[in-house]
């Protein structure tokens, strides 16, 4: 369901002056990854919405009792078999929002990948939420209602030695959001990507079990939750979530690349990628 707020009022924070502003009581969200402690923390945000939650991900084990206590859909997906997102989609209905979440870990030399993997880890992070905002956006475009969400990365922001696989497949969705907010806008379609940094006791970083150096900051999976609802309610383009020095580290790196590679090596962050590729070897 779709509010449009009069032509002309403006509050705080909002970024168009006139824009569709999403109610999530009974809206049906697809979220992907849903097995995940963040996915899991988005289902429960939206479940609490009133939102009816379909969820896939992998791990029938997880997926399934979750959807049950929330009330949801069950559809077990994988998304690196392309022949699953139409299987998906069909088995899911009409979409009122879509949260791309799902995500394979690829953090680690170039040269440590099977072409396999690569091929996986692109179809996984960047091919499956592109055919699904395809497929999705083109019939939220016929209603002329509903948002698409992107669950991206600090990396897709800012790029970091050791990284360059994982970063290219989060710059990527980044630039691809960016550009497909523009094209839904007339046809009442909101776009955002919600961009997280390091996520304790869930998530990526949190199962690499990686030491960060003193003074760098975490956040909850429950705060990306929140963030993404923000996202959607002021129908934003982008929410960082994430302490203020690496949002900042982040500003640095989409300006000076180069002076915020060297403020990396200096911070010793080698250390901190090269534990996340050790801690995500088995997952790629």
């Amino acid at each position: 369901m779709v509010r449009r707020r009069p032509r002309g009022l403006w509050r705080p924070g909002d970024h168009e002056w006139d824009h569709p502003v999403m109610d999530l009581r009974g809206a049906k969200v697809l979220l992907t990854g849903a097995t995940g402690g963040i996915g899991q923390a988005l289902a429960e945000a939206f479940a609490a919405r009133g939102g009816e939650v379909v969820l896939t991900g992998r791990r029938t084990d997880v997926l399934e009792p979750l959807a049950d206590r929330l009330g949801g859909h069950a559809i077990a997906a994988d998304l690196a078999d392309p022949d699953a997102l139409e299987r998906l989609l069909a088995e899911a209905g009409e979409i009122d929002v879509l949260v791309a979440n799902a995500a394979l870990p690829a953090s680690g030399l170039l040269s440590d990948y099977s072409t396999e993997e690569i091929d996986r880890a692109l179809d996984v992070n960047l091919r499956a939420p592109i055919v699904m905002a395809k497929l999705v956006g083109e019939a939220m475009s016929a209603r002329g209602r509903g948002h698409l969400v992107f669950i991206s990365s600090l990396a897709g922001k800012t790029a970091s030695g050791q990284a360059s696989l994982y970063n290219a497949t989060k710059f990527g969705m980044r630039g691809f959001a960016l550009a497909l907010r523009e094209d839904l806008r007339p046809h009442g379609v909101g776009v955002s990507t919600v961009f997280p940094g390091f996520i304790r006791d869930a998530g990526m970083f949190a199962e690499a079990k990686v030491d960060l150096p003193r003074g760098i900051g975490t956040r909850s999976p429950r705060d990306v939750a929140r963030a993404t609802l923000r996202a959607i309610d002021k129908n934003l383009a982008e929410v960082d979530v994430a302490p203020l020095s690496l949002r900042v580290g982040a500003l640095i790196g989409g300006a000076a690349p180069g002076l915020a590679a060297a403020i990396q090596r200096r911070a010793g962050s080698d250390k901190i990628t090269q534990g996340l590729a050790q801690g995500q070897r088995g997952k790629r």
